[in-house]
């Protein structure tokens, strides 16, 4: 090994000495080769008694069993509700390979490498970071409605977007995470994200650092890191309350069922004193939401009879927060165009551009739910607000 390779090396690693134990900290570049020569040349170097890496059980499994999509259950998807976070899973899957397409690198080879090589040194691995899932839902907890509309196209436009990779960008990106990076220009707009994201992060893997086992610690880290968890891991941080979900708002569920009671209170009525202007409100309401939920599956291609279901399920499910007309949609649409061995083989690739979202049975299907909810969700607005007209106008 060369000296320039040598002091490359020593300058991304951060030796910290704490109750007895040495935490050697590898600041990496998520899609730099060079990294995993170093994680590789720190860990047979330094022989440590624990290696942590920045992964959480999700995602570990995610790089240990890469054929796992084979063994998904469509079906059980939608009925479980999970079909939006999914198809974000994806989203976040299509950023980072179209990056690996663009230069030729592997992203978090680095943390594959740390786990690989923790295995040959006979250390103990430690997935050091939170769960993804409890990261999302506290980010979610940050931002409003339109923070959340906002938060969503970001991350949608970024893995949609034709444009390639610039080399500034990636220059930002080798040092941060992968999340990080796809939500850096959010967070410079909505300043509260950096808490969830970043702060509470290196609290968390602070303290599972320092609790790893043995006297001598290697931790694989994202560079961006690095400078939080210097600081944090002196301090004491309570992961049991780092891992709770923010308590749910009642608003939301209030609002849920106050709409529908509402607007079947106000077309009752109508029916009481003008059963002709009763009739025009259930038209409007029954048209305003089929026909948006209809078109949402419609973008997205679906089958006709997943359309017709669309239309039909919008005007009554939006009567109950508990139900939703994507649900149904995505139902007829997985049983008449069911995803083939084939097209949970080809999701990796897929997911590259819109055209594989598009043509792939399974993302077809995520689309199908999401699309046809959210224009279930703008036909509840406008037929909510045409129902009032019509009552007002015939008070």
């Amino acid at each position: 090994m060369s000296i320039d390779t040598e002091i490359e090396i020593e300058q991304n690693i951060t030796r910290l000495h704490l109750n007895g134990k040495e935490f050697i900290l590898i600041g990496t570049a998520h899609v730099s080769k060079k990294s995993a020569e170093q994680v590789k040349e720190v860990i047979e170097r330094e022989q440590p008694d624990a290696v942590c890496v920045e992964l959480d059980e999700p995602r570990y499994q995610s790089v240990m069993e890469g054929n796992k999509w084979k063994e998904m259950d469509i079906f059980k998807v939608i009925k479980e509700g999970k079909a939006s976070l999914l198809l974000m899973n994806l989203t976040i899957s299509s950023f980072q390979k179209r990056m690996a397409k663009q230069f030729g690198i592997n992203a978090g080879q680095e943390m594959i490498q740390g786990i690989q090589s923790a295995k040959e040194a006979g250390a103990d691995l430690v997935l050091a970071d939170r769960n993804i899932q409890i990261t999302f839902a506290r980010i979610w907890n940050q931002v409003g409605f339109i923070g959340k509309a906002k938060l969503m196209m970001q991350i949608i436009y970024s893995i949609f977007s034709n444009e390639t990779i610039s080399e500034e960008e990636l220059e930002r990106i080798k040092s941060q995470d992968m999340l990080d990076a796809m939500l850096n220009d959010f967070t410079e707009h909505f300043p509260r994200l950096k808490k969830p994201l970043i702060d509470e992060r290196d609290q968390y893997l602070s303290q599972k650092i320092k609790d790893a086992p043995g006297k001598k610690i290697v931790a694989v880290l994202g560079a961006a890191h690095v400078p939080g968890i210097k600081e944090e891991i002196y301090k004491e941080h309570d992961l049991a309350r780092l891992n709770q979900r923010p308590p749910k708002s009642k608003a939301p569920k209030i609002i849920g069922w106050a709409i529908p009671v509402l607007i079947l209170a106000v077309i009752a009525y109508t029916f009481i004193s003008n059963p002709t202007a009763g009739w025009q409100q259930t038209i409007s309401w029954v048209l305003w939401n089929g026909s948006f939920s209809a078109l949402g599956a419609a973008i997205g291609l679906g089958h006709p009879l997943a359309i017709v279901t669309a239309f039909v399920a919008a005007p009554i499910t939006s009567l109950n927060p508990l139900l939703a007309a994507g649900w149904f949609a995505g139902f007829v649409q997985a049983y008449f165009r069911r995803p083939s061995v084939k097209d949970f083989e080809t999701l990796p690739e897929d997911v590259l551009s819109v055209k594989g979202f598009w043509n792939n049975k399974v993302t077809r299907v995520l689309l199908i739910v999401v699309l046809a909810n959210l224009g279930s969700t703008v036909g509840t607005l406008i037929g909510g607000a045409d129902v009032i007209r019509l009552f007002l106008e015939n008070l």
